[in-house]
């Protein structure tokens, strides 16, 4: 018996007119005029809002929903967001002044990462936005900075748990970590602390992301609200926030299926019954990529088409120097495809012979699509990746080679 061949889960959050594909109710030919330009990233706020729609239906209303920036810093985007989301989560200083320039207020704004340096420190604590330590050596930077400013830091610890998220794209706790403070040491620190050089809110708990199984999701929820309520126990002050972090993914390979919410909302529900002192404290969840990332699309002109020893590419005007994730060369260990389609032949019946996309750098490694079967395609034709809202221009080498800059829109 032959094994199914496993496919694509359905790109159908866009819209489609006289076959051609529609972003924020603009075809691709109509948004290239806009923008004078024949390779681009389009990001539809209709979708956005969906994909937040969905996590309030599912999630309690007592835990809040934070964007974290780091998944797409484009300005236009993060103004968009503002409304939508009760704060953001930001990974530099660059991001943080982006967060406060849209009027997100500082008090709703948290800076995390490690390594901060000294100047980013300093303009965090000036700015008031609440500082996710992750270090020891941090909280005594950030304490003397703020006794050099005259302001007390807004303090809440970013830990590393001793559990994982099993399953997980990308691993962020359990085991020895850049990331946070171990957890075993924060027990021993918590009661040491002199709280008054420093203003607490409390704990950052984040273990991974990318994360498709609902049930691992779960057994994270039940590990950070089992841990949570050990750190509030042994913290000799109020804790007022706990980050819970956020871990859920999308699905951008063949096999793969989009998260269901519902399991994870129905076992928070029944964690906040089961830590009623938790209905005290501020409760987030952090998303990037589950917000943003299925509604943009990268596109790219088809401009010759050629064959070598039977093998047919499509040539195009976009690469890995826009699209570095999508290419295989941002974590991927074998390289799967992103759903991708004929973007101006939404609904022709692929043919038969498998195909290369292919980008304008001189390196092999520039693979849009590999081995895909598409509708017969011709010159001028669209190639359209799906599933590129996030970590897209700002997470590829632009300047590789020295192509062009890849133009951005929010529709």
């Amino acid at each position: 018996m032959n094994k199914a061949v496993p496919v694509h889960a359905p790109m159908n959050q866009f819209d489609v007119k006289d076959q051609q594909l529609l972003v924020g109710g603009k075809r691709l030919d109509d948004i290239a005029a806009l923008l004078d330009k024949e390779v681009f990233y389009a990001y539809d706020t209709e979708v956005i809002k969906r994909q937040i729609a969905i996590f309030h239906q599912h999630i309690p209303a007592a835990i809040k929903l934070h964007f974290a920036i780091k998944a797409n810093p484009y300005p236009a985007l993060i103004n968009r967001m503002r409304p939508l989301v009760a704060g953001f989560d930001v990974a530099s200083h660059k991001e943080m002044l982006l967060a406060l320039q849209s009027g997100m207020p500082s008090e709703d704004i948290s800076f995390a990462g490690p390594a901060k340096q000294i100047p980013e420190i300093r303009a965090a604590i000036i700015a008031g936005v609440t500082l996710h330590v992750e270090s020891e050596t941090e909280l005594q930077r950030a304490i003397e900075i703020g006794q050099q400013l005259s302001v007390k830091p807004i303090v809440a610890f970013r830990v590393n748990p001793a559990f994982e998220l099993k399953a997980s794209g990308m691993k962020m706790g359990g085991g020895p970590k850049q990331f946070g403070i171990d957890e075993e040491r924060l027990f021993e620190l918590l009661p040491e602390l002199d709280y008054s050089q420093f203003d607490f809110r409390g704990f950052h708990i984040f273990w991974g992301s990318q994360n498709l199984k609902q049930d691992a999701i779960i057994e994270a929820h039940d590990n950070t609200f089992a841990l949570a309520q050990k750190l509030i126990d042994v913290t000799p002050v109020a804790v007022r926030t706990i980050n819970l972090g956020g871990g859920f993914g999308i699905p951008y390979f063949a096999g793969e299926q989009r998260l269901d919410l519902t399991p994870i909302g129905q076992n928070l529900q029944r964690l906040l019954e089961q830590h009623p002192l938790m209905s005290d404290i501020e409760l987030v969840i952090e998303l990037g990529r589950f917000l943003v990332a299925e509604a943009g699309i990268y596109a790219a002109k088809i401009t010759d088409i050629k064959v070598s020893r039977g093998q047919t590419f499509l040539m195009t005007n976009g690469g890995l120097h826009h699209h570095l994730s999508n290419s295989g060369n941002f974590g991927q260990v074998i390289r799967k495809n992103y759903p991708v389609a004929i973007g101006n032949k939404m609904g022709n019946v692929p043919s038969d012979a498998k195909v290369m996309a292919v980008g304008p750098l001189c390196t092999p490694l520039d693979t849009l699509a590999d081995k895909m079967t598409l509708p017969q395609a011709e010159v001028g034709d669209w190639l359209v990746i799906f599933q590129s809202g996030a970590y897209g221009p700002t997470a590829s080498p632009q300047d590789f080679l020295g192509h062009p800059h890849v133009t951005e829109v929010v529709l």
